[in-house]
């Protein structure tokens, strides 16, 4: 799998899918989801709450329509929130790990990741990049193309640094 970093906003990725990072109701919020829900329209959240009428748990992922966006879905997943005391790393490689799982079910050939939790959620950057650095290079997946969007120019520098590493 090619493995890139890209600035920018996710919903404007043209992939087969965007991982949204969702709060565990799944019915939109602010950073990522906010802004995916926006952009997709009411289509997502009907969906949402059609597909996961009682959300999803930490760690897990889901699919619905991405509605208006580019992409032909959207896998939401729900990362830890370290600000709540939610530190336990392996929840947030699961993040990583289902979404691609949820990739190859749909047979999404592309996809876009943001930093999950890295926002509101606290996880530290660096970690948070490490943690989908290292689930997404030991994958075996179908997905032949993963994308790391990062919206602003610190997080993407990170980000394509550690790609180097």
């Amino acid at each position: 799998m090619e493995i890139t970093a890209v600035q920018g906003d996710i919903t404007a990725q043209e992939v087969d899918a965007v991982v949204n990072a969702a709060n565990r109701a799944m019915r939109g919020g602010a950073g990522v989801d906010g802004a995916i829900h926006r952009a997709g329209g009411p289509a997502v959240l009907e969906d949402c709450r059609r597909r996961f009428p009682r959300g999803l748990a930490t760690g897990d992922a889901g699919w619905t329509t991405a509605g208006l966006l580019p992409a032909r879905w959207v896998v939401h997943v729900v990362g830890p929130n370290r600000t709540r005391g939610e530190t336990d790393r392996a929840l947030l490689t699961s993040c990583y790990a289902r979404a691609l799982e949820v990739a190859d079910e749909l047979g999404a050939r592309s996809i876009a990741f943001p930093l999950i939790s890295a926002g509101a959620y606290g996880w530290p950057k660096d970690d948070a990049i490490a943690c989908a650095l290292e689930v997404l290079r030991s994958a075996s997946t179908s997905v032949a193309e993963a994308r790391i969007v990062a919206f602003d120019r610190a997080s993407y520098d990170l980000v394509r640094r550690s790609l180097v590493e």
